[in-house]
């Protein structure tokens, strides 16, 4: 009985010596979960205007991209020229006026100035007919529905390339699909998405962007008068002209999905009058 006690004892007091460990090691495990890492910022919505045509900064956290959702003046707000981002805020100049999303979304792309090439912010480059999903480059969507003829209206004046097509029927240039003033025309039940070309960032008159978030029409009001173009489908479901986007004489429309970046047309434009006198 002597010798059961004592070995009794020596494992009461083997277990008690192991109980700091591990209990040392649950504080551990559970401040682990403690500072996991944070949940994402959710995305702001925010103005920041230059109303006396001079350099102004609206101090923000960046760190989750920023991206102009609705431009509100007559000057140009143009990435890297008269609006752009740091680790301070967003700076604003040249009378530039917008609302802006800060947060919540993915690194934009940045378009370089070296022949209209589409460049990420690690240097790489897309190959020609790469499709990387929407809203990763400048592409829009356009079909022929019915086999007739359609236009989709794009800002062609420095070109288009098929990215990928989606129809059984053949998309082949200049017989099936091409582009002209009006944009992208298709014929014959070619339907493909298409890469609208060019340095955007500097040759847009303005860029605004419209979504439809809820499935639900929305409107962004803008003066239109010259015309709008598509220059950028950010969602899955597809924008077709009169069908899930339009414009009126002083706004844009989107519907049932549709979340596009829209080009506002100023036909006073150098480059426009070039295009059209072709």
């Amino acid at each position: 009985m002597k010798r059961v006690h004592s070995v009794s004892t020596k494992l009461v007091l083997t277990l008690l010596a192991f109980l700091p460990a591990a209990f040392i090691l649950t504080i551990a495990s559970g401040s682990g979960s403690a500072y996991a890492a944070p949940a994402p910022q959710a995305a702001l919505r925010m103005s920041c205007n230059s109303n006396d045509m001079h350099r102004h900064v609206c101090l923000v956290d960046t760190t989750g991209g920023v991206q102009v959702v609705h431009q509100k003046s007559q000057a140009k707000c143009v990435q890297d020229r008269t609006w752009g981002y740091d680790n301070r805020g967003i700076w604003v100049d040249h009378g530039c006026r917008a609302e802006f999303e800060v947060g919540a979304q993915a690194p934009p792309v940045v378009i370089g100035h070296d022949g209209g090439h589409d460049r990420d912010h690690d240097g790489r480059r897309d190959r020609d007919g790469d499709f990387r999903g929407w809203g990763e480059s400048y592409m829009v969507y356009c079909p022929s529905d019915d086999m007739g003829r359609a236009w989709c209206p794009a800002d062609s004046r420095f070109g288009v390339r098929m990215i990928r097509q989606r129809s059984q029927a053949a998309c082949i240039e200049g017989q099936t699909w091409g582009y002209g003033k009006r944009g992208i025309w298709v014929d014959r039940g070619c339907r493909a998405d298409f890469r609208v070309t060019g340095d955007w960032q500097r040759n847009a008159a303005a860029l605004i962007y419209c979504p439809s978030d809820y499935m639900q029409r929305a409107f962004c009001p803008v003066d239109t008068r010259d015309g709008v173009f598509i220059i950028r489908q950010r969602s899955e479901a597809d924008c077709v002209f009169n069908r899930t986007w339009g414009y009126d004489s002083d706004r844009i429309w989107v519907d049932r999905g549709c979340r596009a970046d829209f080009e506002i047309v100023d036909r006073r434009q150098r480059e426009w009058r070039e295009w059209s006198r072709d």
